[in-house]
């Protein structure tokens, strides 16, 4: 069951974000990237501090080691985005860089496919993640996957700008970016057949996890969001990250009430598990 789970989810997160993205783009193009980024700040956040980094730290492995790790991945996070600035060229059309014609969409052509690339490794890494979430409890991988899918959905729509900059029409560019996607079911199944039979290693995937949704919600998306300083701009973003943050408090409120159904402190998968208490002997009456 957990398997089915992991598939869907990682479904849902790649393809349906890829899907969703595409639909914003086509309709309204990048109308509301700016409001889904300060939403998805709320939302990586409180995955992060609130339920990935304390399902970690509440496991046997040594908290000194989840921190080092913890500070390991914001550093490797930085050190990867750094090459990746130093390795590829962003350009767009009538930037005031003075190119001649069609310079910068032949530039970002030659990017194109670097780019479903990365994703497609982004998504396979995602899976990886969304997995070892489910198999440390079934809540922690649905909000994983909200987290998750609440990142791609404002990536994806900015990986559709780029590829349509860089010369795929509309449709090619979403086909394209469906199948960067699917890497995500396979990166669950991967996870799924590695973390399965040793879940020692799942808290420090956790960390890893949340290591990277602290590094994009801190160093790559709240810097976008400072680039509006009026009051009158600031104050939508307040609102959207609270709300993302309610968002994921209501969920988990939603399905620690279904996790404690079973018995105080228990949740579903351990109660499932469980051996039935033997029915009390006429004998002892």
């Amino acid at each position: 069951m957990t398997l089915t789970y992991i598939l869907l989810a990682t479904l849902a997160s790649g393809v349906l974000s890829v899907v969703v993205a595409g639909w914003l783009a086509f309709r309204y193009f990048a109308r509301f990237l700016h409001q889904m980024i300060s939403f998805s700040v709320g939302v990586m956040l409180s995955v992060a501090l609130l339920h990935t980094l304390p399902e970690a730290f509440e496991s046997e492995a040594d908290t000194r080691v989840l921190f080092a790790l913890l500070l390991a991945g914001l550093l490797g996070f930085f050190m990867l985005e750094k090459l990746a600035v130093l390795r590829h060229n962003h350009h767009h059309e009538h930037d005031g860089h003075g190119h001649p014609p069609g310079h910068d969409a032949h530039e970002a052509g030659r990017g194109g496919m670097a780019v479903l690339v990365g994703d497609g490794l982004h998504n396979f890494c995602d899976g990886i993640v969304i997995a070892a979430a489910f198999l440390a409890d079934p809540m922690l991988g649905l909000l994983t996957t909200l987290t998750i899918a609440a990142h791609e959905i404002p990536q994806e729509l900015g990986d559709f700008i780029v590829l349509v900059n860089a010369g795929f029409t509309r449709r090619k560019a979403l086909l394209f970016n469906v199948l960067s996607s699917m890497t995500a079911i396979a990166g669950g199944l991967v996870g799924y057949y590695l973390l399965a039979g040793s879940k020692q290693w799942v808290p420090y995937v956790l960390t890893l996890a949340a290591s990277s949704f602290l590094y994009i919600a801190v160093a790559d998306l709240m810097p976008q969001m400072q680039r509006r300083t009026t009051v009158r701009e600031s104050l939508p973003q307040f609102v959207l990250i609270a709300a993302g943050v309610l968002a994921i408090y209501a969920v988990n409120s939603v399905f620690h009430r279904h996790a404690h159904g079973p018995a105080a402190g228990q949740s579903v998968e351990a109660a499932v598990t469980a051996e039935p208490a033997s029915p009390p002997s006429p004998l002892a009456r």
